[in-house]
């Protein structure tokens, strides 16, 4: 499930309407982004978010799609939040479901390397005096 969204998010609610729908479910991995008040040596006083939610929706249901194919995953959850947001915000949230750990953990740590390196949302980094718009993360695959 992808959701593009201003709101913020339930890390419990979202998981337990997920887990409602299969019995097999026996390991969940999760990732919670958050914004920090500190990047590249600058203190952060909010950030913003943009976005093409249909462009955003299409990618994140591919990568999805990939974890599904290489993991064994019942189910995942994808959470990315635009728009204006402060200090300690949820950004974004990454849930995996499936019978075993592994597969799990793996697929959720595929799925965020890729949120971080080729998802179409870009941020705006807000400081005292001044704004930048910063460029994806170099993560390896």
């Amino acid at each position: 499930m992808i959701k593009i969204q201003e709101n913020d998010f339930f890390l419990e609610d979202e998981i337990l309407n997920i887990k409602k729908k299969y019995s097999a479910i026996g390991a969940v991995s999760t990732f919670i982004g958050y914004v920090r008040k500190n990047n590249n040596s600058r203190n952060v006083i909010s950030i913003e978010l943009e976005v093409y939610k249909k462009m955003a929706y299409n990618s994140l249901e591919n990568i999805s799609l990939k974890a599904k194919k290489k993991w064994n995953l019942i189910d995942s959850l994808i959470i990315h939040r635009f728009g204006k947001l402060q200090i300690n915000e949820k950004i974004v949230l990454v849930a995996t479901f499936a019978q075993h750990r592994n597969d799990s953990f793996e697929a959720c740590n595929f799925i965020m390397d890729y949120l971080k390196k080729d998802a179409p949302f870009w941020k705006k980094e807000f400081y005292k005096d001044s704004y930048k718009w910063l460029n994806n993360s170099k993560v390896k695959n």
